[in-house]
Formats: C-alpha cells, structure tokens, sequence
C-alpha cells in the first residue's frame, strides 16, 4: 500500500471534535447474516443467506489511515488487520479508495468460527458494507465482494464468494466466474432451512485438503445435471425438481465422513418430508431444506435425537432465506 499504515491492538484513543483533524464521529452497526455455501452440489458456486444466526459489528470512520479491530466476543481471534478476516478486506477496501482514512471495528461474533456457516464472510463482508456506508457508498456490491474476497483468502487461503455474495446481496446467489467475478442472484419459492450445528470443528482449509484432486467424467456430469437442474428449479419454483437435484456426488462422499450423524440426519429428515440437503460450507454444519415449517421443525427434532444419541454437543436453527444480506442497524 503506497500510504496507508495498519495499526492493530486495543489501544484506546480519544474522539476529537469534528473538523480540528481529529477521529470522525460517524459510527455504524450491522448485522451480518450466516451463509449456507455450495447448497449440496454447487461446490464454489452456489450459495444462501440466512436470517439466523447474525453477526453484529460496529464500525467507524477514521480520519487517519489506520485499522484498528477490537472482538466483543470470546473466540480470541486475531486483531492484526492482515491476519484477520475484517481487517484483511478492509484493507483492500482502502487501497482502492485512495484516501486517507481509516477504521475502528468492533466485532460481536454470533456465527460460530469453524461452523461452516459462513462466520469469516460475516465478518468480511460486514465490515465492507458498513465501510462503504460511511463512506458515501462509492463501491458497487460487486466492489464489496472482491475486496471480502481478501478476507476469506486469510480464513481458508482461497478467495471463493459463495458465501460473501448472499451476505453482501442476500437470498441465493450463483457465482458463474470469480475472474472476472459474474454474480446471478437467483430467485426462489419459499423455503424453510433447519440447521444443525454440532459442536466440533471442521476447518474450511482441512476440508479442502482431503478433496479429490481428479474427478469422473460420468460422476461430473451427473453434477452437472444436478446444479443445472437446481438453479432450474428455483427459477421455476419447482419444489420437486429442488429435491431431486439436492444430490452431490463429488464433495459431500469425502467430507460427510468429518461429520458423526450425518448420513442419519439426512436419510431421516428426508423421510420426515424435507426436500433435501447436506453440508453447509465445509462443515460441521447440516442444512436442511423444507417447503413447510411444520416440517422444518420435524426435521429439528430428528437432528436433535441423533446428535442426542451419539453424544455431540449441537445448536439448531429453524430460520428462512435472509434476502437483504448485511443489514444496517444503527447510525451516529
């Protein structure tokens, strides 16, 4: 960066009145939505954005160009802004404005880090978006998304955007290229998602490691069919040919086996009425999706018994497509 300096730590500093060169006084808070990335067979591409759980962070503008990041949460993550999340598109965020500002972030993690559902593209994107907000909105959403891109790269040291997309723009999201970055927001019936959370860690860089580095032609273009037939059926309201499509047969054979209950969960929620489903992310998370609520709250209930059963400490969640993304929720 030509002159931008990043200062990170807890270090206090005082406010000073506007205009005498001092700390701007304009502050934002957001909410930033957990994600469900891939949607079972759309590994990279696709992705959903939930309305629980949420992100809370505050940010504020610097009239130096400085970024300082504080955490209200319990989770010890780092506040070095290159070796965080936040700190890391905020970053790059400030490279591109070509300005001498700078930011004060506070981050009250809800989203779980390691849960698989979207918790360092919280952080990324919300921490854009309130940025952007503050300053003018002189970025597109697009913008948004390239600069958290930096971010997920710290967390699992590839820049994918299935889960910052549906953050950033809400509802559910295909990204047809990341160079250049094509992102098709998709339409969709009404759904209901049920997610189980079981409390173990599944590290978004491990899950990449075990991958197949060579895939089957016939096993990619029975993938191929099922992505297509996905998009297909959200286009046309289709539940049918939702659930049909909701099979992987590439990613979720290799990492399923990271996650205790998982093929009992599905066959049973199945069963139960749901549509279908599968990882959330890289995991451990377990989505499900419903086209009622009775039986998303059907599909809680098995997923509590199994997860009861086996010994695993979980959290579940019974919520719906979030179709804002990053919300904002206060401004001084």
């Amino acid at each position: 960066m030509s002159d931008t300096k990043n200062i990170s730590g807890n270090g206090k500093h005082k406010d000073s009145p506007s205009g005498d060169g001092g700390i701007d006084r304009r502050l934002i808070k957001v909410s930033a939505p957990a994600t469900v990335a891939n949607l079972v067979c759309g590994f990279d591409i696709l992705g959903m954005a939930l309305n629980d759980p949420q992100d809370v962070m505050e940010v504020r503008l610097l009239d130096e160009p400085v970024i300082r990041i504080k955490h209200a949460d319990d989770y010890d993550l780092p506040v070095e802004p290159e070796k965080n999340v936040a700190g890391a598109a905020l970053i790059a965020l400030q490279e591109a404005c070509q300005k001498k500002i700078g930011f004060d972030v506070v981050i009250n993690k809800c989203i779980k880090p390691g849960s698989g559902l979207g918790s360092s593209a919280a952080s990324s994107a919300g921490a854009v978006v309130a940025a952007n907000h503050l300053l003018g909105n002189i970025f597109s959403k697009e913008d948004l998304v390239r600069f958290a891109m930096n971010g997920e790269k710290v967390a699992s040291g590839v820049k994918h955007a299935d889960n910052l997309a549906p953050c950033i723009f809400g509802g559910i999201i295909l990204i047809r290229a990341i160079l250049p970055l094509d992102i098709i927001p998709l339409s969709a019936p009404p759904l209901f998602v049920t997610v189980v959370h079981p409390q173990i860690e599944v590290k978004t860089s491990d899950a990449r490691q075990i991958l197949r580095k060579e895939v089957q032609l016939k096993s990619a273009i029975m993938q191929w069919g099922n992505i297509a037939g996905l998009v297909t059926g959200f286009l046309k309201n289709d539940y049918d040919l939702i659930g049909r499509s909701l099979e992987d047969v590439i990613i979720e054979p290799v990492r399923s086996i990271l996650i205790p209950g998982f093929d009992e969960v599905k066959m049973n929620s199945k069963e139960a009425g749901a549509l279908g489903g599968g990882i959330s992310g890289s995991g451990p998370s377990i989505f499900m999706l419903s086209k009622e609520e009775q039986t998303a709250r059907k599909v809680e209930a098995i997923m509590k018994n199994v997860f009861q059963k086996i010994g695993v400490e979980f959290k579940t969640y019974v919520t719906s497509i979030n179709q804002t993304g990053v919300k904002i929720v206060d401004e001084k």
